[in-house]
């Protein structure tokens, strides 16, 4: 799957399908997503191949990888898995193919582990390193106005180290950002390295035009009609 933004806008990626409009991971979400009109499709995979954002979180009308995928086959968009905890990365690897969705896939995970062994099961199917780690869902609450922007500056003048570091120690192919933590020099970094840049999650417009005009390849976001209608108007 070609990711690069190239002179078009960014990809829009419905975040757990469209989490804003319907409850995220599951069948109505995904519908929402492609209602709306995105690229691709990201939702989150536990161990055990249903959709859910934690091990052993109940997801209500949690569906299967399956089912998911099955959906998704017949609107010829791109399929984002993201994996929650390494172990299971041959399974889903499995599902994808069993639905004929590999040349249409790409993985995600915040687990370097992850991402290594993707790369020695399927070398030629995209794998997005996640930073930070958002084990406890801090990316979904409303940062302070005085310490979430401080927190946000420290991260952001780290990252043009880290994103080397990050990539040379993971060999993902994608690099997925907070979007708080984006710069123009981390995406230009990433770039030099012929690796995308994808910023999550973007949920106010304001948010989606910063990352635009810094370059990223796609943003990702809970509400796509909201990115859509943002980068129409831009």
């Amino acid at each position: 799957m070609d990711l690069w933004r190239g002179s078009e806008r960014p990809f829009v990626i419905g975040h757990r399908g469209a989490a804003s409009v319907a409850p995220e991971n599951t069948l109505a979400s995904l519908e929402a997503a492609v209602a709306a009109g995105v690229d691709i499709v990201e939702f989150d995979l536990q161990p055990d191949l249903r959709l859910g954002h934690g091990p052993g979180e109940l997801t209500p009308d949690a569906i299967s990888v399956d089912e998911a995928l099955d959906y998704l086959r017949l609107h010829g968009l791109g399929v984002q898995l993201d994996l929650k905890l390494p172990g299971y990365e041959a399974e889903a690897l499995a599902a994808v193919r069993r639905h004929g969705l590999e040349e249409r896939a790409l993985f995600s995970t915040a687990w370097p582990a992850t991402i290594r062994e993707l790369a020695r099961l399927a070398p030629d199917v995209p794998r997005a390193i996640g930073y930070p780690r958002d084990q406890y869902r801090v990316s979904s609450l409303p940062w302070p106005p005085v310490a979430g922007r401080a927190a946000a500056a420290v991260g952001r003048a780290a990252m043009p180290v880290r994103v080397p570091v990050l990539l040379r120690r993971t060999g993902a192919t994608v690099l997925a950002l907070h979007h708080t933590l984006c710069t123009r020099s981390s995406v230009r970094i990433a770039h030099a390295r012929q690796v995308p840049v994808f910023a999550w999650t973007t949920n106010t417009p304001a948010a989606v035009r910063r990352v635009v005009e810094l370059g990223v390849d796609a943003v990702v976001t809970d509400d796509p009609r909201m990115a859509l209608a943002t980068l129409n108007a831009l």
